[in-house]
């Protein structure tokens, strides 16, 4: 699973520096399954229950499973970037929200919101802690300044198919459920919407987009709990998570 997550840390990387305006998301997904397939991986997501591309790309308003087209990115929008690979038959599955351009404070706002979420849930992923310990963690940073944190679709375990149990939530009381042990792997994935919480699919069966028309951001790792904790196997290049995670002395 290192292996996979390292290509998709590295796939994701590689798009951030050319989800730029004018690049359509077509030309995002056939870079991303170049990259896959360069690096000795397959495609997680392409042919998934029917799902037709590499990457689930979600500009603005949609919030996951966005199918690529011929759209053009433009100054201004953002942009969820959502790409899974499979090695030696293990998966790995992430995804970023980047802005494209310059982008106004809100938005900058909403996905500097939604990262730190990610990583509150991520700190919880540690053995004898409660699986609802995660999405407490998350929604207590999601909601704190207001965004409406996404409960229809959920991260997940992750391993040997990309979608195992158990589901992972970004919402609920702490304490609960299953109880963590060595060796689980999940995929934690905070979708955290401007305005209300609420999602609709579009006509193609895939698109979620939110209700209300605001804007969305996504963000998710894959992530191993280690008898010393989390170990995110997904990193981006040149990312530590030594950065994001606090330390001890602070969980205390």
């Amino acid at each position: 699973m290192r292996r996979a997550g390292r290509l998709v840390g590295h796939t994701l990387s590689t798009l951030v520096e050319a989800a730029r305006p004018g690049v359509s998301l077509l030309d995002l997904d056939a870079l991303a399954e170049r990259v896959i397939r360069d690096g000795g991986g397959i495609p997680s997501f392409l042919g998934y229950h029917g799902f037709p591309a590499t990457l689930c790309l979600s500009p603005n308003s949609w919030v996951v499973h966005g199918i690529p087209d011929g759209q053009l990115l433009e100054e201004g929008d953002i942009l969820s970037i959502d790409c899974g690979a499979i090695v030696e038959g293990y998966h790995g599955d992430a995804a970023v929200t980047v802005p494209i351009g310059r982008v106004d404070e809100a938005a900058r706002r909403l996905i500097e919101a939604t990262e730190r979420a990610m990583w509150a849930g991520i700190a919880q992923a540690r053995p004898g802690n409660r699986l609802s310990d995660i999405g407490h963690a998350v929604e207590q940073v999601a909601s704190a300044p207001g965004y409406g944190v996404v409960r229809e679709y959920v991260g997940h375990g992750i391993g040997t198919r990309m979608h195992e149990e158990p589901q992972v939530p970004n919402y609920g009381r702490p304490g609960r459920g299953l109880r963590l042990d060595v060796g689980l792997a999940l995929a934690i994935e905070p979708m955290v919407n401007e305005g209300g919480p609420e999602t609709e699919v579009l006509e193609d069966g895939w698109t979620v987009v939110t209700r209300d028309g605001s804007r969305s951001a996504h963000f998710e790792h894959t992530v191993a709990i280690t008898p010393h904790g989390p170990e995110v196997l997904t990193l981006l290049d040149g990312i530590r998570q030594e950065d994001w995670l606090p330390t001890a002395a602070q969980r205390r």
